[in-house]
């Protein structure tokens, strides 16, 4: 994910929701229920949360969040992902405070947006290598004296 300043992604939460479905489904949208590609919708009315799709083989719902540093959360896309472009964007590491100040939002906000993204840094960066399998061990044989 490359962001600027710039980006349309910053300005709406529309276009946020969009650009993080363009990202998280590059081939289009998967439920995360039932992996179906094909029966899928989207949910648009008066009262519908942005991004809402319904697999009509499994008859969930979801949205692109599930999954990501985003699920179960109650704040906007478009300020996560401001806040992921400067946090990503610095050669320094940049605090709460600063964050907050930033964004402006409150400080208890700007640790949990930094948490949740340090954790996403940490599992991506420090992911344990997959086990490798012992070759299994061969009997031992007891010498034979002829």
């Amino acid at each position: 994910m490359t962001l600027s300043p710039s980006a349309s992604c910053f300005h709406s939460e529309e276009a946020a929701i969009a650009y993080l479905e363009a990202n998280v489904w590059p081939d289009g949208p998967v439920c995360p229920h039932c992996d179906e590609r094909n029966h899928l919708g989207r949910l648009k009315g008066a009262t519908t949360r942005l991004g809402l799709w319904k697999c009509y083989a499994c008859k969930a719902h979801f949205v692109a969040k599930i999954g990501t540093i985003f699920e179960n959360s109650r704040f906007p896309t478009q300020l996560w992902l401001q806040a992921l472009y400067l946090v990503a964007g610095r050669p320094h590491a940049l605090n709460a405070n600063q964050l907050a100040k930033i964004l402006g939002v409150t400080r208890r906000t700007s640790v949990f947006m930094l948490n949740r993204i340090q954790e996403a840094e940490r599992a991506t960066l420090c992911a344990p290598e997959p086990r490798r399998k012992r070759p299994a061990r061969q009997p031992r044989v007891a010498p034979t004296d002829p």
